[in-house]
């Protein structure tokens, strides 16, 4: 499968996920989403509370909806091309160009608004809808967000924050956002909605936190004799790479020893550009450093 079509395939089984997971368990449970869906259900509460609508129209999807178009507005303005007609084999000779990223949360909103609303839970057991509706949503976010898209709302915010101070903690603002929400909202519901909806978005951050593969960073050492092989990873990733000379203690020949930051999602590209050029090259990885300063986050 080519990386083109596995992009489209974690977005289009991402969005669904997610959809299903809004729809089959968080809805009916009265879970609050958290983000701007969660705010979407703060006022979609209100609207049946003092509008006279039929309990089976499901107005959810439509003000997630309405609510993000602005954002996508904003969104597009900062990212410009370089997020909203952003390449999928980015970082090699002339690219081409995919969907727009910032519609690919379309699938979710459309979605959720169409189908009909499910008016009791699934199971009686509240702790398992939560369970089953955080690693469903958590599984559809992370999918979504590999294939170099976004889920809309704060996500948006988020990666435009990131995009222009590359030191800003991603979740900064969706915990100052949730924390204000799940503020406001302990004055509408029972406090073991609350409670059930904060242990929900926990789950849900920390499983899509697993599929987001960009947002796991990853050192890379490699000892080679190719001195082809550096200027092939700064050509065809876009990656910065520092290099000594060293020598093998054991076969006393020279050799070179390159280190290169990169995202836990670019491992297949760099072994393929190794392996390529030196199939007897030694490459170590260390996952999950703490990178600083030039390096490129690519959400």
């Amino acid at each position: 499968m080519s990386k083109r079509l596995e992009q489209y395939f974690y977005l289009v089984l991402g969005s669904t996920l997610l959809t299903l997971g809004i729809w089959l368990f968080v809805t009916p449970n009265q879970i609050n989403f958290g983000g701007m869906i969660g705010l979407a259900q703060l006022i979609d509460y209100f609207i049946h509370k003092f509008l006279v609508l039929p309990k089976s129209l499901n107005t959810l999807g439509m003000i997630n909806l309405l609510m993000n178009i602005p954002l996508f507005i904003f969104g597009y303005k900062i990212m410009n091309k370089e997020f909203c007609f952003k390449t999928l084999n980015k970082g090699r000779p002339n690219p081409t160009p995919s969907i727009v990223p910032l519609f690919r949360a379309s699938t979710a909103i459309f979605g959720s608004s169409i189908l009909p609303a499910i008016k009791e839970p699934i199971v009686e057991d509240a702790l398992l809808n939560v369970a089953f509706a955080a690693i469903i949503c958590g599984i559809g976010v992370g999918l979504a967000l590999r294939s170099s898209g976004c889920c809309g709302g704060i996500d948006i915010a988020t990666v435009c924050l990131v995009k222009k101070n590359p030191d800003f903690k991603a979740g900064q603002l969706s915990i100052i956002f949730n924390v204000v929400l799940f503020g406001i909202c302990l004055f509408i519901y029972d406090i073991k909605i609350i409670m059930y909806s904060i242990v929900f978005v926990a789950i849900l951050y920390t499983t899509a936190d697993k599929f987001h593969l960009q947002n796991i960073n990853v050192a890379v050492l490699i000892f080679t004799k190719n001195k082809e092989i550096k200027e092939a990873i700064m050509k065809q990733m876009g990656r910065g790479v520092t290099y000594w000379m060293g020598k093998g203690a054991y076969t006393e020949t020279d050799q070179e020893i390159l280190y290169v930051a990169i995202n836990k999602y670019e491992i297949q590209q760099l072994n393929k550009i190794v392996s390529s050029l030196d199939p007897k090259a030694f490459v170590t990885l260390a996952q999950g450093p703490m990178v600083h300063g030039g390096f490129e986050k690519r959400l």
